[in-house]
């Protein structure tokens, strides 16, 4: 099958992950997917939730939000609080990156991990959590170092989009064959091939056993391939 840009089916968008790109912000990295385009800022606040309070165990959370024209058209600003989209993208956002610590000891301290798409055209939320941990990987350096807190942060976290498209398996999805896939699924992993969280769904048609393992397989490659990319970026 021919993809909308030329691309095997096992081939991810061109990626780059540029760090400190925020001179503000604790932690921080641009991430490009193809079209695909998300900052993302890891801010230190002193204090935990309030049912962290006395522990001295600290937290990390996502916020997420789309730019009025990273989309073909406008999307509104989200001006009386997130939808219900946007908390489900948070949550995994959160969940995914809470997956890179080894622990929670670090003081009663938050990381917020903020994620803002510039430009979307598809993987928006897996995107999101594999720049998201580059940034969360300097935050909690940056910590260690002018904090004196130990430093969490254990290993990577990535996330890939996969999906069925006319019936083949394809790795990356750009938008528009998001948006006509048969099946649409998004993978994170916990380096170097654990699974945080398996999402998909049969947007049209079901799918089979064999096939989600080849989507699994091929969400696989990907990832490691994001992996090492993130390392090269936090070299």
């Amino acid at each position: 099958m021919r993809r909308v840009d030329g691309r095997e089916c096992d081939q991810l968008r061109d990626v780059s992950l540029e760090r400190r790109t925020n001179p503000y912000a604790e932690g921080s990295c641009t991430v490009r997917m193809g079209g695909t385009v998300v900052s993302c800022t890891a801010t230190v606040e002193e204090g935990a939730p309030a049912w962290r309070r006395g522990t001295g165990l600290g937290w990390v959370t996502a916020e997420y939000s789309m730019l009025p024209r990273s989309t073909a058209e406008r999307t509104h600003r989200e001006r009386r609080g997130a939808g219900g989209r946007t908390q489900e993208i948070q949550r995994l956002i959160g969940r995914s990156l809470r997956a890179a610590l080894s622990s929670f000891e670090f003081g009663e301290y938050t990381i917020i991990i903020d994620c803002d798409v510039l430009q979307a055209d598809g993987g928006t939320r897996t995107a999101a959590i594999t720049g998201g941990a580059v940034a969360l990987r300097d935050a909690c350096a940056w910590m260690s170092a002018e904090l004196g807190t130990r430093d969490p942060f254990s290993r990577l976290v990535a996330g890939i989009s996969v999906g069925i498209v006319k019936g083949t398996a394809c790795l990356d999805l750009a938008y528009v064959e998001d948006r006509d896939a048969d099946v649409d699924a998004n993978i994170v992993f916990a380096e170097p091939d654990s699974f945080i969280e398996v999402q998909g769904t049969a947007e049209k048609t079901p799918f089979s056993r064999s096939q989600l393992n080849e989507l699994l397989d091929l969400a696989g490659k990907g990832v490691a391939q994001l992996f090492e990319l993130q390392r090269q970026a936090l070299a």
